[in-house]
Order: structure tokens, then C-alpha cells, then sequence
């Protein structure tokens, strides 16, 4: 089986900053409980229910928003990096892959430290 995290996925870079993690995909509330601090918090969009996984992510990846999303706000309060409206994120990263997000220029890369 292929490793279907891609060398770089882009979107809108939307809270400065580099942080490297696992990625961690979180489809519903039920997924909230697998988040652990560090962890690079990837999702489709979010909203105050959301919120406090901020506390404990290393950076957030969403596949929609732009730079007035809620994602990207609360990224900049909690001064992590964030990338937005990375369109197939939540399919081309694998949960519990460690992956590279880069908020000042909208990139998240395969991490190459392994």
C-alpha cells in the first residue's frame, strides 16, 4: 500500500508560523478525544464547538476558509500556524502521519525528520 500523504498540499496561509506533527483528522465530535497536544489538527472547517482542540494542536489544516474563517482567527489567537482552504487535505493526509505545516507560506509537507 502507498503512503497517500503528498509531498505538499497548499492552501491559504492564514497564521504564520512552522510546526510539525501528526496529523490528526477529525471528521466529527467523536474524533475530539484522539487529539492529542502536538498533534497537527486537520479538518474540513471549524467552529466554536472546535475551539478547544486549539490548545492543544501544534497547527490547524482546514480544506475550506480564507483568511476571515473562524480557523485562521482563532489560529492567530493561539499564535499557531494555520493553513486554509486546502482543498482534499482531510483524504491526502493520513491520520497519525507526521506532516509539516507552514502558515507563512500555505504549504503542508510530508515531515522529512521521520
Amino acid at each position: 500500500m502507498t503512503d497517500p500523504t503528498p509531498d505538499v498540499v497548499t492552501g491559504v496561509p492564514s497564521s504564520p508560523g512552522r510546526a510539525s506533527g501528526p496529523a490528526r483528522v477529525v471528521r466529527s465530535l467523536a474524533d475530539f478525544a484522539r487529539v492529542r497536544p502536538g498533534d497537527v489538527l486537520v479538518c474540513r472547517t471549524t467552529d466554536p464547538a472546535r475551539t478547544p482542540l486549539f490548545r492543544l494542536a501544534a497547527a490547524v489544516v482546514t480544506e475550506t476558509g480564507g483568511l476571515l474563517s473562524h480557523a485562521a482567527i482563532v489560529a492567530r489567537e493561539y499564535r499557531i500556524p494555520a493553513v486554509v482552504g486546502a482543498a482534499g487535505a482531510m483524504t491526502r493526509l493520513v491520520d497519525g502521519a507526521r506532516i509539516s505545516v507552514d502558515g507563512t507560506l500555505g504549504t503542508v509537507a510530508a515531515d522529512e525528520t521521520r
